[in-house]
C-alpha cells in the first residue's frame, strides 16, 4: 500500500474536478448501481496515469456528452474497492491505470493500460469521447 502523502496529489487530479473516490467495495456497487452512465477510472501511482490518463479523463470532460457520475478508485491503495471495480470489468484482466464506462450498470466501453500507455492523453480524451457521444 502507498502512503497517503505520496498519492494525495495523484487522487487531488480526478477530485479536482469532480471524480467521487470510492473506498469500499459497497461504494462501487453503489456508485455502477445508479442510473445512467458512470465513468470509473482505476488511478494509479505509474507514470501512465500521471502523463496520459488522468489528463485524458480530465479532458474527456470538456465534451458536451459525458457520463452522469464520474468516480474513482486507486489501485495499490483502496484495494477493496478497486477488486471489486474489477469485478464489474470483466472479461478484461485487471490493469491500472484503466477506464471503464458504465450504461445503467453494464459495462459498455473498456480502455485498458495497453490503450493509455504511449498514447497522449489527446486520443486518450477522443476516445473516451467517442464513447460519450455513444452512450451518454
Amino acid at each position: 500500500m502507498y502512503p497517503a502523502e505520496l498519492v494525495k496529489p495523484m487522487r487531488e487530479d480526478l477530485t479536482k474536478v469532480g471524480f467521487e473516490e470510492l473506498h469500499t467495495a459497497q461504494a462501487v456497487d453503489a456508485a455502477l448501481a445508479k442510473e445512467g452512465t458512470t465513468l470509473i477510472v482505476v488511478n494509479s501511482v505509474c507514470g501512465c496515469a500521471a502523463a496520459n490518463a488522468r489528463p485524458g479523463a480530465r479532458m474527456s470532460l470538456q465534451n458536451a456528452n459525458k457520463p452522469d457520475h464520474i468516480v474513482t478508485v486507486f489501485a495499490g491503495v483502496d484495494r477493496e474497492a478497486v477488486d471489486q471495480a474489477r469485478q464489474h470489468m470483466v472479461p478484461f484482466p485487471p490493469s491500472s491505470p484503466c477506464m471503464a464506462l458504465f450504461k445503467d450498470g453494464e459495462l459498455v466501453h473498456m480502455l485498458e493500460r495497453h490503450h493509455i500507455e504511449g498514447r497522449p492523453a489527446e486520443i486518450i480524451a477522443e476516445n473516451l469521447m467517442d464513447a460519450y457521444n455513444e452512450h451518454c
